[in-house]
C-alpha cells in the first residue's frame, strides 16, 4: 500500500517538477505596422534573458513577432488575430553572456488577443498576447506565452505602434528532475514486480 502510494505522487508530480523552472525575457522598445493583414514588430530590444539584465544602455540582442490576419473584433477596440503564419524570433548577440544566434525561434499556437486596456484622448494603450511554442538554442521544443505592451495616439490610424515592454516565459523541463523520478518510478515499478512475484509462488490459502 506503501509503495503504492508513493507511485501515484510520483505520477501527479511528474508534469509539475518538469516544468517547474524557466526562462523568463524581456524586451522593450520598437514599433509595430498593424493592419486587418496582421501585426509585425521592429527594432524591439532584448533587455533581459534567464536572469542576465543588460548593461545601462545596451541590449542583449533582438526580439522580432508577427501574428496572422485579424479574425474578430477590430484594431481600434481590440480583437483577435489568427496564429496561422505568425513568427516569434529571439536572437542574442553574444555580449554578457547570452548566446549569440537564434536563442529561440517559433511561432504563436492559438487565438492572439488584441486588447485595449487605456485611453486618455488621444493616447491608447493595448496588449497584444498569446501561447508560443518553439525550439531554444539548446534544439529542446518548449512552449510558453509572450505579452506585449504596445501604445498609439494619432499614429493608430496609419497602421503605428509603439512597443513599451513585453515579456515572454518559456516552460523548459530540467532533463535532472526527469531522470529522478524517472528512476524512482523504476524503482517502485520493481518493488510491484516483486511483490507480484512472491503472490504467485505463495498465493494466499
Amino acid at each position: 500500500m506503501k509503495a503504492a502510494l508513493i507511485l501515484i505522487v510520483l505520477v501527479l508530480a511528474l508534469p509539475h517538477a518538469a516544468f517547474a523552472d524557466g526562462i523568463n525575457l524581456t524586451n522593450r522598445f520598437g514599433s509595430i505596422a498593424i493592419s486587418n493583414a496582421g501585426i509585425t514588430s521592429t527594432q524591439s530590444e532584448l533587455m533581459s534573458f534567464n536572469g542576465i539584465v543588460a548593461a545601462k544602455g545596451h541590449s542583449l540582442g533582438s526580439v522580432t513577432f508577427s501574428t496572422g490576419a485579424l479574425i474578430s473584433g477590430s484594431i481600434s477596440a481590440g480583437g483577435t488575430f489568427s496564429s496561422v503564419g505568425s513568427t516569434l524570433v529571439v536572437t542574442g548577440n553574444g555580449s554578457q553572456g547570452v548566446p549569440k544566434g537564434a536563442i529561440f525561434n517559433g511561432a504563436f499556437t492559438g487565438p492572439i488577443t488584441w486588447m485595449l486596456v487605456s485611453k486618455h484622448g488621444a493616447n491608447l494603450t493595448y496588449t497584444l498576447s498569446g501561447a508560443i511554442s518553439g525550439t531554444l538554442y539548446t534544439g529542446r521544443t518548449v512552449s510558453g506565452t509572450l505579452t506585449e505592451t504596445i501604445s498609439s495616439s494619432q499614429q493608430l490610424s496609419k497602421g503605428i505602434g509603439h512597443i513599451r515592454g513585453g515579456t515572454t516565459g518559456l516552460a523548459t523541463p530540467e532533463p535532472s528532475t526527469l531522470s529522478l523520478l524517472g528512476t524512482g518510478l523504476i524503482a517502485i515499478a520493481g518493488l510491484f514486480k516483486r511483490k507480484f512475484s512472491g503472490l504467485r509462488n505463495h498465493p494466499l490459502g
